[in-house]
């Protein structure tokens, strides 16, 4: 089954670790692939930590996607392939009870990864394996593929009156 946490709304990384955390705790084997996210984020620790959970995060994405330049992109976009790669191999060993894709919404929109590729896998992904994404605003054929679709909307946030994101908090 395919999930997807969407929206402009704090917390669907966090809804997505605490999904990890749940299967985990149900001996669940987890890989959690963090797109646009280096690993510097606070939940990384804890979740390697977790017997049965595997994470990979983006190492060459260290700034916001409007940051990078041309070559910081394409470094960008190789490594997320290369995720995604990894992940398509995990869906046909069937190694994995639970794929958590954070950020990959975005990095699709942003055309930052194979969309074609992407595009494939999701089509082709079996039933009996679970996958979560997550990001901002899913095309509609992301949200015609998925069997949970959330929307964490936005009503009021601290960054509104200037508050910078706080570890721990944000982070």
């Amino acid at each position: 089954m395919i999930h997807i946490y969407s929206g402009d709304g704090k917390g669907k990384t966090t809804a997505v670790v605490g999904l990890a955390v749940r299967a985990a705790g149900a001996g669940m084997r987890v890989y959690f692939y963090q797109f646009l996210k280096n690993g510097s984020s606070s939940e990384i620790s804890m979740l390697e930590s977790l017997r049965g959970v595997t994470v990979r995060c983006c190492r060459n994405c260290s700034k916001f996607t409007s940051q990078l330049n041309d070559e910081e992109k394409a470094a960008v976009t190789a490594e997320q392939n290369s995720m995604l790669i990894e992940i398509k191999n995990l869906i046909n060993s069937h190694g994995a009870d639970l794929i958590i894709i954070d950020e990959f919404i975005d990095a699709y929109n942003k055309q930052l990864v194979d969309r074609l590729f992407a595009e494939v896998m999701l089509k082709e992904f079996p039933s009996g394996m679970e996958l979560a994404m997550t990001g901002r605003e899913p095309t509609p054929f992301l949200c015609r593929l998925a069997d949970y679709h959330s929307e964490i909307k936005a009503v009021k946030h601290p960054f509104e009156n200037g508050m910078r994101s706080r570890r721990g908090i944000e982070y």
